[in-house]
């Protein structure tokens, strides 16, 4: 009997379809800190590799148009894990300068009474994306009850 691999496996990049990539390389280098690591920008074909300290995180595709779509199969949401809550509020207002769309207001529990938490918004293009942390949003809300904050939104 084969084994499966899962336990070895670790996410590599994520690859988002995106409608224009100068403004989503502007926002996912603003909102996250990733350097630009290679792009192609001359032709029909435009994409971005973005990263940080050279790892290859999120790799953009311009090859889209209108916005993200929760009522086709694929991409639910993108997550992102930082350290602290603490992180997790930092990031927080620096989205709010931005003017970014949140799905909730401020940071949530990921359900009631659990410790991760964190929050959720949209980039330009209307992908939902997450910033969380492990522990400390045991008194925050969790607007979904018991159901998971990231699951239906």
């Amino acid at each position: 009997m084969t084994t499966a691999i899962a336990p070895q496996l670790v996410t590599g990049h994520i690859g988002l379809n995106v409608s224009d990539l100068d403004r989503s390389v502007d926002f996912y280098r603003r909102a996250f800190g990733f350097e630009q690591l290679a792009a192609n920008t001359d032709d029909g074909k435009r994409w971005a590799f973005l990263g940080v300290d050279g790892k290859l995180m999120v790799t953009l595709w311009q090859q889209s148009n209108g916005t993200f779509s929760t009522e086709t199969p694929g991409l639910h949401h993108l997550s992102f894990q930082v350290d602290t809550i603490e992180q997790v509020r930092a990031t927080e207002a620096l989205l709010r300068e931005l003017a970014v769309d949140f799905v909730h207001d401020g940071v949530v529990a990921h359900g009631e009474g659990v410790a991760s938490g964190g929050i959720f918004f949209t980039d330009p293009d209307g992908i939902r994306l997450e910033v969380y942390a492990p522990t400390g949003a045991e008194s925050a809300p969790a607007p979904s009850g018991a159901a998971p904050t990231c699951g239906f939104f």
